[in-house]
């Protein structure tokens, strides 16, 4: 469970609500990765006036206005000046965790996982039970293929956060891939049991079924995800369950299910 705002409350963690903090990072990673809204119109955002040409180190006020500025522009799918903005905050306030997850999930979101990865590292350096951290770091390896640290990472959110919706969704993810069926069946009823009004749960639960050969279980959790988001119908839809945290071959079983549950 993956989100573009990491509202990952995607994406998606990879993200997958609609299974890769500060305010901005609860609304970061809140919930599992749901289909984004089409993003805003570039606008431009003039710099701050407070801001100086060469900022001092070590300025946690300064730090908080370019996390601000940051979220601004990746709201409006500016990644590039996102990541910029962020790489300015933690370069003024190395101490605060928040907005190396703020970094890493937008390195993310461009599609930059090695650097992604390398940042959300360094915010669980300084504090190993971020779990927004975890959670982030989780989404990268499992959208990179990492199927054995996302596992791993995942379990260690779940560790520290027994309701940690995002950490089951992606444990059921990884482990349909590796093929453990039957350890990805509890985290993908833990996950829909904590999200249900997620379809991507759902469609997760359906995958796992499908499986295990119980086709009439899977076809009755892919019609909640129809009962939840009627886009579910639509082949064409199915393509943005890559932003859910879905691979390539899950997508293509999730098609398989669809025509199957017509």
């Amino acid at each position: 469970m993956i989100l573009n705002n990491l509202s990952f409350k995607t994406v998606y963690f990879h993200c997958p609500s609609s299974w890769f903090l500060i305010a901005a990072i609860a609304f970061l990673l809140n919930g599992c990765q749901s289909p984004p809204s089409p993003p805003l119109p570039p606008s431009p955002l003039p710099p701050s006036p407070s801001l100086s040409p060469s900022p001092s180190p070590k300025d946690p006020q300064a730090a908080q206005k370019y996390r601000q500025l940051g979220l601004k522009y990746r709201n409006q799918g500016d990644y590039p000046q996102a990541i910029q903005a962020f790489k300015k905050a933690v370069a003024l306030n190395p101490d605060e965790t928040s907005g190396y997850v703020l970094l890493g999930w937008t390195l993310h979101l461009a599609g930059q996982e090695t650097e992604a990865a390398q940042i959300l590292q360094k915010a669980l350096q300084q504090n190993p039970k971020l779990v927004p951290a975890l959670n982030a770091l989780g989404i990268v390896y499992l959208v990179s293929g990492d199927l054995s640290a996302a596992v791993q990472t995942h379990q260690q959110a779940v560790a520290l956060d027994s309701n940690n919706e995002i950490a089951y969704y992606n444990l059921a993810l990884a482990y349909q891939r590796l093929k453990q069926f039957d350890l990805a069946l509890p985290p993908g009823q833990k996950a829909a049991k904590l999200e249900p009004h997620n379809p991507h749960t759902w469609i997760a639960l359906a995958l796992i079924y499908w499986d295990q050969g119980d086709r009439l279980k899977a076809r009755q959790m892919y019609r909640r995800a129809l009962n939840l988001d009627a886009r579910y119908r639509q082949p064409d839809f199915l393509a943005q369950l890559k932003l859910a945290g879905l691979s390539p071959d899950q997508i293509t079983l999730v098609r398989q299910i669809q025509r199957d549950s017509q």
